[in-house]
């Protein structure tokens, strides 16, 4: 009897364990033998679906874009501005192990941007969603004329945290980074602010 495998769910466990592979090794010892190794089999586990790193690496960007396209649409939906832009704040926030791997794969290809064109590919499509999600958040905070000048004050402190939590992870917990992020909700000054702290 054939063994039923669910092919999504695979490709799900193929790029989380890619992305902890990059984390881990860095883009210059990534390699799908690794990620198949990681997967607790060979590389044809992986290559059945992605045949080149080019390749996972593509899938990996297409699968954080959608996330960052679901979070925009799911902060829609919430009416309360404080609410929604806590909610943005706190996507951005490594708080678990897979919020964590994910970051710590991104920094890994930092490093890489000039030098591999599906890295560039991947940090030229990225930055405008990331941008878009944090601007869902903010607007109606904010004069048009100053969103973007806020937008670029919102990214630098969510890349800032990121970094932080990455090189300290010991000292950088789930419940100290929501403390940080109620402190910059308070210090951003909005309107009735008080109200996410």
């Amino acid at each position: 009897m054939p063994i039923y495998v669910d092919h999504d769910e695979r490709r799900k466990q193929i790029m989380d364990a890619a992305e902890r592979v990059l984390g881990d090794e860095g883009l210059d010892r990534f390699t799908l033998r690794k990620v198949g190794q990681r997967l607790g089999g060979s590389v044809t586990l992986v290559t059945h679906y992605f045949p080149s790193r080019g390749a996972l690496l593509k899938a990996m960007l297409e699968r954080t874009l959608d996330d960052a396209h679901a979070m925009r649409d799911e902060l829609t939906a919430i009416e309360d501005q404080h609410d929604r832009l806590e909610a943005v704040l706190r996507y951005f926030l490594p708080i678990d192990e897979v919020a964590l791997a994910q970051e710590r794969a991104r920094v890994a290809l930092v490093s890489h941007r000039n030098v591999d064109p599906a890295v560039e590919e991947f940090f030229a499509r990225i930055e405008p969603s990331m941008r878009d999600v944090i601007r869902k958040g903010i607007e109606g905070f904010v004069d048009p004329d100053e969103l973007d000048a806020m937008v670029d004050l919102v990214r630098v402190w969510a890349s800032g945290m990121v970094l932080s939590v990455i090189e300290h992870p010991e000292m950088w917990t789930p419940e100290r980074q929501l403390q940080a992020l109620r402190h910059f909700l308070r210090v951003l000054e909005l309107p009735e602010h008080e109200r996410t702290a």
